[in-house]
């Protein structure tokens, strides 16, 4: 049945909510077999690109000179990079550093998300280093102390990284402890589950592949519900002085 018009998805002065009714998907350059769902750009004032692959079996996503950070959500890829070949299945990442060569290739169907920007660079420290890993490789810690909302930080808390990529598992009923008002600007991807999410002065309600970009200071909030945990994955921008957004 048509949906007469209605959807969950908004996009507002600092924010926007992506559900997947809405998705449009595109070949972006270099990609063979494979389509994009872009969710967040330069276009709309982000400061980084981020997308969903969507590959068919064999399928390659085109290459970047910016630093690039995979997520495997479904299906597995091949990552070849400085000469090795690096099997991820769903729950592996990757960190690519700025015009590192490497080549994503895919085992089967498969979708990743893909975040893309370009690196800001300090005199003081060195650029960060190629990462392959796994998400359960990385153990988790509680978020201000509560047992219910646990963080698993994907890249090292080191000053070479310029953002941070998160995933954050809420049991049922939890919830942040305040509502957040930051420089840092975040792409967030719900992986699983759902629960109420305040961007601005709206609340929405939110599920598993619902896309969410807040621009810097707007104020965020969520809760989880429903009987299954909530999980996403999200980005910031981190270890930057803001005047380092000027330029």
């Amino acid at each position: 049945m048509h949906n007469l018009g209605q959807t969950r998805s908004s996009h507002q002065r600092n924010h926007l909510l992506l559900t997947p009714d809405t998705f449009v998907r595109t070949t972006l350059p270099g990609m063979t077999k494979c389509a994009g769902v872009v969710h967040a750009g330069p276009a709309m004032g982000a400061a980084f690109t981020q997308y969903t692959a969507e590959f068919e079996t064999g399928g390659e996503l085109g290459s970047t000179s910016a630093q690039r950070f995979l997520y495997v959500l479904e299906g597995a890829i091949c990552l070849e990079l400085q000469a090795d070949r690096n099997n991820l299945g769903r729950g592996g990442y990757a960190y690519i550093p700025e015009s590192t060569p490497h080549r994503v290739s895919a085992k089967t169907s498969s979708r990743i998300t893909v975040i893309e920007k370009p690196y800001r660079a300090l005199s003081s420290v060195r650029p960060p280093q190629p990462i392959v890993s796994t998400e359960d490789s990385v153990a988790p810690h509680p978020l201000n102390d509560d047992p219910d909302l646990q963080v698993r930080s994907l890249l090292p808390d080191e000053m070479s990284f310029d953002f941070a990529v998160n995933t954050m598992v809420y049991q049922p009923g939890a919830a942040l402890s305040q509502v957040e008002m930051h420089v840092m600007e975040h792409g967030l991807l719900m992986l699983e589950g759902g629960g109420i999410y305040r961007l601005g002065d709206s609340w929405y309600p939110v599920s598993a592949g619902d896309f969410i970009w807040m621009a810097p200071w707007c104020p965020q909030w969520f809760g989880a519900i429903g009987k299954v945990p909530a999980k996403y994955l999200i980005y910031k921008d981190w270890n930057r002085h803001p005047l380092r957004f000027a330029q």
